[in-house]
């Protein structure tokens, strides 16, 4: 009976072992980390860089608009035109003011003329201080052409100044000019950057005021594709600068997704009330353009897509 007991004790010791060997197996395939290809923000969306209102910069009435809401334009485009005509005419009457000067700071025959009748007044004081030596003219005389010499001298003087006052008139009446054309631009209302056309806020014959608004333009050459991400569990790899690759939706062709390599070009200091950061990621656009034409009629990606931001997390 002893010896059947021990047997038994022993059956139970080993079925125990093998129970406790079992839950500490599971636990440890609990307990191992579950690995993650990627991280990724919630709540992404593609965003515009820069909308803005262009506006009028000098005083007067509205003679061309050169566009139409939903117009693609290039940077530098001239849009619109406020009423130039006085500043054309004094564009031109600047540039003649301009001529003259460079003629008057150019012109060296009073300068030639001062010295040759230097030269001349020199030789007849010397002659006549000669003739004094002889005593065949007064010292009145001799003194006379020695006074005339010096005041020859003098006008070789002034001359140099007055070529000096021509030259210095000269880089006034540029800068006149260039004045002038500044008006001028300041009056032809320009694209900062290549856009879209959102609306058109003023009018043909309307009398516009520094920075009464003409047009509303969104950049669409560049892009912003915005989210939120988890700001503590990866607090070491979400920084300004991390690689990134951008998914974004294609509302056209729903089966072709855009793929973008980027970098985190901004991440807030911020922390929200649900542990996250805010983030974006600035994109390059493509155009659309006319295969007839050549000129851009759409865009590829446009702001209100939806998007992702992923990083690729290193081991």
């Amino acid at each position: 009976m002893q010896s059947r007991s021990f047997i038994i004790l022993i059956g139970m010791c080993v079925i125990a072992l093998c129970s406790i060997n079992d839950c500490v197996a599971q636990q440890t395939t609990v307990a191992e980390p579950e690995s993650r290809p990627s991280i990724q923000a919630e709540n992404c969306l593609v965003q515009y860089i820069s909308k803005v209102n262009l506006a009028a910069r000098s005083e007067g009435v509205l003679t061309a608009l050169h566009f139409e809401e939903g117009d693609t334009v290039e940077m530098g485009q001239l849009i619109a035109v406020i009423d130039d005509t006085a500043a054309a005419l004094a564009v031109e009457l600047k540039l003649a003011e301009e001529k003259e000067a460079v003629m008057n700071a150019a012109n060296e025959v009073n300068l030639e003329d001062a010295e040759n009748a230097e030269e001349l007044a020199s030789a007849e004081a010397e002659a006549y201080k000669d003739l004094r030596k002889e005593g065949a003219i007064p010292y009145w005389e001799m003194e006379k052409k020695r006074l005339e010499a010096k005041r020859a001298q003098l006008r070789i003087e002034l001359a140099v100044m007055q070529k000096k006052i021509a030259e210095v008139q000269m880089i006034a009446k540029r800068s006149e000019r260039q004045l002038a054309e500044f008006e001028l631009t300041q009056r032809q209302v320009k694209t900062p950057s290549t856009g879209f056309i959102e609306a058109r806020l003023a009018q043909l014959g309307e009398w516009l005021q520094p920075g009464s608004p003409i047009a509303t333009l969104i950049q669409m050459d560049r892009l912003r594709v915005e989210g939120d991400i988890d700001a503590l569990s990866y607090r070491s790899m979400v920084r300004q600068g991390t690689p990134v690759k951008v998914v974004i939706e294609n509302d056209v062709d729903p089966d072709k997704i855009i793929q973008i390599d980027g970098k985190l070009g901004y991440v807030s200091m911020e922390i929200d009330l649900n542990n996250r950061h805010r983030v974006w990621v600035e994109i390059e656009n493509q155009p659309i353009k006319d295969e007839q034409s050549g000129k851009v009629v759409d865009w590829l990606i446009k702001p209100g897509m939806r998007a992702s931001i992923k990083i690729p997390k290193t081991p």
